[in-house]
Formats: C-alpha cells, structure tokens, sequence
C-alpha cells in the first residue's frame, strides 16, 4: 500500500519510497523527498508566488525526462493554482507556496525551474540572471574567472549578484533588481555578456553557436526573457549523481582549482546550511534590490 502521510494538516499519498532514483549512489526516492523536507526553509522562500515548470524524471536521471508546464493531472485541489500568460496563450501553472505542496511535488521527482517574475507581475523581472556554460575541455573553473567580472560589472552599476552552483556543469549569477519589464533585463543582460567576451576573448562567449563553444565559457543571458525558466535554488538536478543547484560564496569561487570543489550532493546540504544559512536571501530582499541603468 502507498503510505499516506500528513503534512500540515494535508494528506499526501507518498509513492515508492525504496526506489532508487540515483543508481551511481543508492540514493532514494524517500531520500529524495528527505531532502526536500529538510531544505523546505530555504527553498520555499525562492518558490514562493512564482510560477513553476517541472523537470521530471520519475524513474531517475536514466529514464524518461520531460518538462511539464501545465498543471499535472491529479493535482490536489488544495495546490494553488495560477493563469498565466504565454505567447501561445494562457495555461494554468503550480504554485508551490507551502510545505505540503513542496512535498506533493517531490513525490512527483522533479527538479524545479522559476521564471524571474512574481505571478503579480508576469513579464516584469524582478531577477537578473546569468547562467554560465562551460564548453569542454572548459569546466566551471573558467566560470568562476568569468563570474567574478561580472559581478565587478554588475557592481559598477550598483547591482549586487550572488552565485550558486546550476547542479550540472556551470554557475549561475543572480541579482535582485527593481521590477523591469523583461525585455530590458533581457537587453541588459545580454549587452553585459558581450562585453564579457570583449574583455575575456579567449574565455568568454555571448553566443550558443556550438563551433564556438569548445573551451569556452557562453555566458547565455537569454534565461531573463519572460517565458524562460532557470533552475530554482536547492533544487535536485536529473543527473548521474543527486547534485544540487547550491548556492556558493565568492570566496569559494576565488579559490575554485577544480569542478569537484564546487559539486555538492544533498547530503552535502545540511552542513551548508548551518555554517552559511541561505547565501540567496539577499535575493528575496526588495529594498536591497538594484536598478537596471
């Protein structure tokens, strides 16, 4: 029988908790959901009243992965739900604004991506964000040389960012900005990366041509436009190994020497979390926001 367990005051059917999700390491979908439940502080905040796009993988990193916008099939009526404005239309999207509704997620296994608006304001940003891929044989160590000039360059323009790991292969900078349409935090973003690779031509890219991409870091700042999601911190990524889209220190990326000093797993989240509570927290806070020039 599916254990039925309370959360809040909400019954949720929790599924397959023995399955292992992660073959590399044993690890289960009931650690899966541990995981989650244990973060909930931390990453609640940064789901809250934005809109989520679901990466699942259901029978792990190795079977079928797919990407659902619209409201699964089964979602509890208790989950709120929001319409929300697309290009080819409206659809109706998940918000994931409490604990019971971040563990009814989970039980779905899934990695969790936000756009940078609040469903209060589709389309205007309140994020600016950088999501830096590196092109083998480059690895995020040449993300982190790219990553601190941009956070000079942002700084220069008052714009404090912050850093955290994506859980695959890059980094990814984030900052808090005065609500802007998304169409200039796009433009925005994008004119920084083309000075990045002006100033670190043998390191940085602006474009996603793949000829061009070979040792490279593409700082791609595309992910600011209005339908585009990235990856919400703490959340689990559909990889080989539970990793976790971790926040970081800069210190951590002035000293990175090698990908392993910047790969976490959730295990590794828990002691994170007490030495440096949420390094993202800076990004929920209005008044310490920038303004686009």
């Amino acid at each position: 029988m599916t254990p039925i367990t309370e959360v809040e005051g909400r019954r949720l059917a929790l599924s397959n908790l023995e399955k292992v999700l992660y073959p590399a390491t044993g690890f289960t979908k009931g650690e899966v959901l541990h995981y989650y439940a244990t973060t909930a502080d931390v990453l609640l905040p940064h789901l809250l009243d934005r809109p989520v796009s679901f990466l699942r993988y259901p029978d792990g990193p190795d079977g079928q992965v797919f990407f659902t916008k619209n409201v699964p099939p089964g979602t509890p009526k208790w989950v709120t739900t929001a319409e929300v404005p697309r290009v080819e239309g409206p659809a109706r999207m998940v918000l994931i604004q409490d604990l019971p509704s971040l563990m009814w997620a989970a039980n779905l296994v899934t990695e969790f991506h936000t756009p940078q608006w609040l469903i209060g304001a589709p389309g205007d940003a309140d994020r600016l964000v950088f999501d830096l891929d590196p092109g083998p044989p480059a690895t995020v160590v040449e993300c982190c040389e790219v990553a601190l000039w941009l956070r000079e360059r942002l700084a220069a323009d008052g714009i404090d960012a912050y850093a955290k790991t994506s859980g695959s292969k890059g980094l990814h900078l984030a900052a808090a900005i005065h609500p802007a349409p998304s169409e200039q935090a796009t433009e925005y973003a994008k004119e920084l990366a083309m000075e990045a690779e002006k100033a670190l031509p043998r390191r940085a890219l602006h474009r996603m041509t793949k000829s061009l991409r070979p040792g490279k870091v593409f700082v791609d700042w595309s992910q600011n436009a209005a339908r585009k999601t990235t990856a919400t911190p703490y959340t689990l990524r559909a990889r080989p190994h539970p990793t976790v889209s971790t926040p970081v220190t800069w210190q951590e990326i002035e000293d990175c020497a090698s990908p392993e000093s910047l790969t976490f797993t959730a295990p590794d989240l828990a002691p994170r979390l007490q030495d440096y509570g949420d390094l993202l927290a800076p990004l929920l806070d209005a008044e310490g926001a920038g303004g686009l020039p």
